[in-house]
């Protein structure tokens, strides 16, 4: 039986890791700026919807896990962008580093010294602090596959 620095680091290595699929990062690598706001034919999300999901979805499980004054966000407006455009590149590039940020943060969280994480969290309704950040490693993996995927159908996933 793993101790619980051992158990922990392999719940904090699944936040980013690239095992069994990609990560975001190679997922949005040299994806160029005019597809970001493209929704394949047939899909409901361009890739800008899918990262900025990500980011408004990781944060709000994170200040779920970590402030006890947290407030439910509203579901679909305040998890998905307006537009399928990114406002400018600028904001992509904003995107993906809040989204690097807070995933470093989610890490320290998750191996914090002391911390039960099969504590249920205190202004939840039962959540444990482990079920929360599988939600956030569930989450992201599926919608990483997603953004292949639409790269792949608009024509700007790399050939090899």
């Amino acid at each position: 039986m793993p101790t619980d620095d051992g158990w922990k680091s392999i719940v904090v290595s699944s936040l980013d890791w690239e095992q069994a699929h990609l990560n975001l990062q190679h997922a949005v690598k040299d994806l160029p700026a005019e597809v970001r706001g493209r929704r394949p034919e047939g899909l409901p999300h361009s890739p800008w919807e899918i990262v900025e999901h990500l980011r408004r979805s990781q944060h709000d499980l994170l200040d779920f896990c970590r402030n006890p004054d947290y407030r439910e966000s509203k579901w679909p407006d305040d998890y998905w962008p307006p537009t399928p455009e990114p406002p400018s590149a600028d904001a992509w590039d904003a995107t993906l580093a809040e989204i690097r940020r807070e995933c470093e943060e989610f890490k320290e969280f998750t191996v914090e010294p002391g911390k039960d994480l099969t504590a249920k969290i205190p202004h939840g309704t039962g959540q444990t602090y482990l079920r929360t950040i599988l939600v956030q490693v569930d989450h992201a993996s599926y919608h990483v596959g997603e953004l292949v995927t639409v790269r792949r159908l608009l024509g700007a996933w790399p050939s090899s």
